[in-house]
């Protein structure tokens, strides 16, 4: 597809900062920053359907993280719009077609994963029920909102979107009365639900039940708290959406009361002390006096709470969370001759994701820690020039997902960030070109 002019101009300033400012990222910049609209973005018909990257299904999560870069950009580029609006609608239909299912078809072909053991359909590539996923469109359609200022695109199917969604998670509240359950036959234990596919039993919270993680790995319990945190803001951007845009009080209030529920929940179940680090959030609970302490790359992840824009890098829970995370402590925190940083269970021990490197460098406020994230992501790629799933964190040519778009969209969000603060504008180029080549 044509890409836009603003995103080609966007890319050359990009690449022309770094050039001058730390000239090892250069090869990366252009790469990551279009790698989604040159290689995943498809138009058909009035919408715009986005594909990971090597897999050839839409994730609401996915397709959400891979263009929101994009999104500040929107307003100068009526092409651009064009695009963004697309996925909004294409999204919003998904959402319609299932709320329970984290990644469609293009077409109605019956393609899919697995022939799983639940309620599946012509659109279906897999139906793992997430929270995040649900959260995803609202995140995007918000921000876009917020960039542009254009409303045109809040029709009647985008607030049956954002009904359907509030409805879903309030129904989860009580997951024991939900008609979901997931199945898998013949496979590793983290991809199906036990308990003949309901999750392990859970106790009310206020907090509302998702089945998998980010990962698509399932929830050991099944309130995972990086998703309530983003299920709160989700929902406290569905009521702005629905007094500001639509008028709708009721709903507003719905939302508003959802989202305070959630968060009640959140403070009461979901936060806990460990030692040394103080009271910290939990990965995953059950409302039964369970946990699951951990953080995995993929976002939301605790790691990722700036980010999502629940609170401020400095909050003592953050903080004491954050400290926890990027430690030997952390299981999926590994160390390595040339990254370390946080993985994930769905991948092998001693890989760590990029995903989780940038991560690190978008919720800190140090620009050394910054500058030190952004050289290991330069030594990571194994000379590709791309952004990969997961890297052996002692060889980087040991990775997984050459093709993983929500990376590179990500890595490029670190290097506009960087521009804009001037990371790299006190460092002589001669030493940013040493420190990127990857003495750790």
């Amino acid at each position: 597809m044509e890409i836009p002019e603003i995103l080609m101009r966007k890319a050359q300033e990009l690449e022309a900062y770094y050039r001058e400012h730390c000239p090892e990222a250069v090869p990366l910049v252009k790469n990551c920053f279009l790698n989604t609209i040159e290689t995943t973005v498809k138009q058909t018909g009035d919408d715009y359907f986005v594909i990971t990257g090597d897999i050839p299904a839409m994730w609401l999560r996915d397709s959400t993280a891979q263009i929101m870069h994009y999104v500040r950009y929107a307003g100068e580029d009526e092409s651009l719009q064009e695009i963004i609006e697309g996925v909004i609608r294409r999204q919003a239909r998904m959402v319609l077609t299932d709320p329970y299912a984290n990644a469609f078809n293009e077409k109605p072909d019956g393609s899919c994963y697995a022939r799983d053991l639940t309620d599946m359909g012509p659109y279906i590539w897999e139906r793992k029920y997430e929270v995040d996923s649900l959260c995803a469109p609202i995140y995007l359609v918000y921000r876009y909102w917020k960039a542009t200022g254009k409303t045109e695109m809040f029709d009647e199917q985008i607030h049956g979107m954002l009904l359907q969604i509030r409805t879903v998670f309030g129904r989860e509240q009580n997951h024991g009365e939900s008609a979901y359950t997931f199945e898998r036959r013949d496979c590793v234990e983290t991809d199906t639900l036990p308990c003949a596919g309901k999750g392990n039993p859970t106790g009310y919270t206020g907090m509302t039940w998702s089945g998998f993680r980010p990962s698509d790995d399932r929830c050991i319990y099944g309130y995972l708290i990086p998703s309530q945190i983003m299920a709160v803001k989700a929902m406290e951007y569905a009521q702005e959406i629905f007094l500001t845009i639509y008028k709708d009080e009721e709903q507003a209030e719905f939302c508003g009361k959802l989202a305070g529920e959630i968060e009640e929940g959140i403070r009461t179940y979901g936060i806990t002390e460990r030692k040394p680090y103080g009271r910290i959030y939990a990965y995953e609970t059950d409302g039964l006096g369970n946990y699951v302490f951990m953080d995995d790359a993929n976002c939301p992840s605790l790691l990722s709470l700036p980010y999502l824009g629940y609170c401020e890098a400095d909050e003592e829970i953050y903080r004491n969370t954050r400290a926890y995370i990027l430690s030997e402590d952390n299981p999926c925190y590994f160390r390595g001759r040339v990254l370390r940083g946080v993985g994930s269970p769905h991948t092998k021990k001693g890989n760590v994701w990029p995903i989780g490197i940038v991560m690190q460098a978008l919720t800190s406020a140090d620009t050394e820690e910054i500058r030190e994230c952004t050289r290991m992501l330069l030594a990571s790629h194994a000379g590709t020039n791309y952004m990969h799933e997961s890297v052996n964190a002692e060889e980087p040519e040991d990775y997984t997902r050459s093709w993983f778009a929500w990376a590179n969209s990500l890595f490029a969000e670190l290097l506009i960030r960087e521009k804009e603060q001037g990371i790299w504008e006190d460092v002589p180029q001669s030493v940013a070109g040493r420190e990127a080549a990857g003495t750790l």
